[in-house]
């Protein structure tokens, strides 16, 4: 394998409408910074093609037959926590948003989301990004903030540089637009989210950003 193609970003795709599967993995194939390991129509074999195909990043429909797609990031979360997956669905169901995101998930799109952001929204989350559709986003900070602050013993403290970085991360930007807003290296973005991932004793960008609102650190 050469340069070029280590540097695509691998993507797999789960969606029983075979139109739009069929739809999805022509539009992922024609560009050339994408490889598409795997087009599915439910998510039943998740775990055994994630393991033969390792993705980076999955499009999970919501609403599959034999496993919801809230099922399957949960399991797959579980065993690959480093795969980004971005929920597609039709309506912005307020509880299946909730329990995606608490899943596992990193983004979450309405499938009439145009194709170019679609694939922006791929590239976003391989580079360390939470995309959603703008309604959808609007509803997961309403719920996080809606929530009681947990009450905690050890009191919380992170640096006026690791405050701002969580505070660009609630704001869905990816590492890189985070880099550059802070003028610092992505090396440095990752080192920074790492140390504050061990202080709010979390092991995720979501469960980072959740905590981040429902404690109201940022």
């Amino acid at each position: 394998m050469n340069n070029k193609e280590e540097e695509k970003i691998k993507v797999a795709l789960y969606e029983d409408n075979s139109a739009l599967r069929d739809s999805l993995s022509s539009l992922i194939s024609v560009f050339p910074e994408f490889v598409l390991t795997g087009a599915y129509p439910n998510a039943l074999q998740i775990i055994e093609n994630t393991k033969e195909n390792t993705p980076e990043v999955i499009l999970m429909d919501i609403d599959m037959p034999g496993i919801t797609g809230i099922d399957a990031v949960l399991q797959l979360h579980k065993e690959f926590p480093e795969i980004k997956v971005l929920m597609q669905t039709v309506f912005d169901d307020n509880d299946k948003v909730f329990r995606s995101i608490c899943n596992g998930a990193v983004g979450y799109l309405l499938k009439k989301t145009p194709p170019l952001q679609m694939l922006q929204a791929i590239k976003d989350a391989h580079s360390g990004g939470a995309p959603m559709s703008p309604t959808i986003a609007q509803k997961v900070l309403g719920m996080f903030r809606q929530q009681s602050p947990l009450t905690s013993q050890e009191e919380i403290k992170l640096s006026a540089r690791e405050k701002e970085i969580l505070t660009h991360l609630t704001n869905g930007l990816s590492y890189k637009m985070i880099a550059e807003s802070c003028e610092i290296s992505i090396d440095t973005v990752r080192f920074h989210i790492k140390k504050i991932y061990e202080k709010l004793h979390v092991h995720s960008m979501t469960e980072a950003v959740s905590k981040a609102l429902r404690d109201k650190l940022v």
